[in-house]
């Protein structure tokens, strides 16, 4: 089988990998669809991110569907031919965080296509993939695109419930790439008012707006953009930070009003954070990352038609334009979501 493998930054390569078979409460899945996330553009571009740099040739990609090729013993629920969501989320159950039920922090979690641990966690970029079946949320009535699509949404999922009640509120989101979109989605479901997004790219600003952003703001055009939200300490209860950019967060603070929550999703390194505005608004700020038991819920929520995601899947590419995927993928001005079909 094919495999997607990075060796190091701008060194991707198309490789043989041997298949294996599923074991005892494995599936075996042939792969669809895979979605390029911004971690993978981190390989791909740099090497890794921040202290997590590459130290072996690592199969890419965690964002997968595709369809049953053959079941473990004892597996039940799943059918062959069937369209399943793969989730990259792979837990001990075992150490304390598991123990407790915060999954997405477990001390010995095996998530696709990660360079934390070495040996690295090999990815899902393979044409056949043997994954254990509580990880496969049944995707019927799905396209294989869409099915991809659950580990984003989910990632939005896990930090729309950390952000509490949603009903009624006023929302900022800061960053327009595939987070930044499902987020204003993920706000809009649960009950959100107003939704303002910024970013630095028209193309994706255009995208926010379909995705049902009130307003959408070019703060390149205009930097003082949100300014007519600051009177009176501000508007915003919310912020979804989705750019990992030290100036986005400091220009949403200034138009949060007092005891709102800061949602940090952007993962751009260590910034400076201007702290005695933190903390004379009284300002909640909460890391948010992964998830876990989203996972299926992203899923349901699509096969309901609750959030439609289609729109925002902006190329496909076929395996053997990898590459060129990579390319596209983290460019903002034509790309939120790019896709590489593996069959």
């Amino acid at each position: 089988m094919k495999s997607i493998v990075i060796h190091a930054a701008k060194d991707l390569r198309i490789e043989d990998r041997e298949e294996t078979r599923p074991g005892p409460g494995e599936v075996q899945i042939r792969l669809s669809t895979g979605g390029i996330c911004g971690s993978d553009l981190h390989y791909f571009n740099h090497g890794g991110f921040g202290p997590i740099r590459l130290k072996e040739p690592m199969i890419l990609g965690h964002e997968v569907s595709g369809h049953i090729m053959a079941l473990g013993e004892g597996v039940s629920g799943l059918a062959l031919g069937q369209l399943v969501s793969v989730s990259p989320s792979r837990p001990c159950r075992n150490c304390r965080f598991c123990n407790e039920g915060t999954y997405n922090q477990c001390l010995n979690m095996r998530f696709y296509g990660s360079a934390m641990p070495f040996p690295h966690i090999q990815g899902a970029f393979q044409q056949v993939l043997v994954a254990e079946a509580i990880q496969c949320a049944p995707a019927d009535g799905l396209s294989p695109g869409e099915a991809a699509m659950a580990e984003p949404l989910s990632v939005c999922l896990h930090a729309t419930r950390k952000a509490g009640d949603m009903m009624g509120k006023s929302v900022l989101v800061t960053g327009c790439g595939p987070i930044g979109i499902l987020c204003i989605l993920a706000a809009r479901r649960a009950g959100a008012d107003l939704i303002v997004a910024t970013d630095l790219s028209d193309y994706t600003l255009a995208k926010a707006r379909e995705a049902g952003a009130d307003l959408a703001l070019n703060m390149s055009a205009d930097p003082n953009g949100l300014e007519r939200f600051m009177p009176d300490k501000g508007t915003f209860d919310i912020l979804y930070e989705c750019s990992g950019a030290a100036p986005a967060l400091t220009a949403a603070i200034s138009a949060m009003r007092p005891g709102g929550t800061i949602l940090q999703l952007g993962l751009g390194g260590d910034m400076s954070l201007p702290m005695m505005a933190i903390t004379a608004k009284e300002l909640s700020l909460k890391g948010s990352f992964r998830f876990h038991e989203e996972f299926f819920t992203a899923v349901s929520l699509m096969q309901k038609g609750l959030i439609n995601v289609k729109p925002f899947i902006t190329q496909t590419f076929p395996l053997e334009d990898a590459v060129a995927a990579f390319e596209i993928a983290g460019d903002r001005n034509q790309a939120v979501k790019a896709q590489i079909a593996f069959t």
